[in-house]
């Protein structure tokens, strides 16, 4: 019997993928990018949310988190069907020119599952990893800030508006963090 990824301890940091099925690029788009962060800073004021890393791709989105109220899963669930909600009513709605390839795909990627009415935005599993150590927390911050540098979108990891390399370079941010020491 293989490792399943799944959130054991609600209590501890996770290191967590959100990845849009089909690897589909939605988060090319700043419209997309800003529903994912007004979602993330209502769970951390409304639901205790503490976000220690994150980053946002073109088609994932990496966290290293946990929560106050050892609900981490719960809070997890509530935010991936909200921002799959209002990022497909937003595709719908907003000038898209890649509208009816999207909504094609996502329809067809929720077909495959029981759970899913009309459309499957996010992969369901999220690939949780527990954090176990002060090195594995670096590590992972690490590896979070410099996804955009070898995406080659910037130079530095300080230069992405959309992570938390921003907070740790003491620099302007979308979305406050609590800091962990590196």
């Amino acid at each position: 019997m293989g490792f399943k990824y799944k959130i054991y301890d609600q209590s501890k940091a996770y290191f967590l993928t959100f990845t849009v099925v089909g690897w589909v690029d939605v988060f090319s788009r700043k419209i997309y990018k800003d529903i994912l962060i007004e979602s993330l800073k209502y769970c951390q004021t409304n639901k205790g949310l503490h976000i220690f890393a994150f980053v946002i791709m073109t088609n994932h989105l990496h966290l290293l988190a946990n929560c106050e109220n050892e609900n981490l899963s719960e809070i997890i669930r509530d935010l991936k069907k909200h921002t799959s909600k209002k990022i497909i009513e937003t595709i719908i709605t907003e000038p898209e020119s890649r509208k009816e390839w999207m909504l094609n795909l996502f329809s067809f990627e929720a077909s495959k599952h029981t759970r899913n009415k009309n459309f499957q935005f996010w992969i369901q599993n999220n690939r949780p990893i527990e954090i176990s150590s002060n090195k594995f927390i670096k590590q992972k911050v690490m590896y979070i800030h410099n996804n955009p540098v070898r995406a080659g979108i910037v130079e530095f990891p300080e230069q992405y508006l959309y992570s938390s390399a921003r907070n740790y370079a003491d620099m302007e941010s979308i979305l406050d963090m609590i800091k962990v020491g590196l």
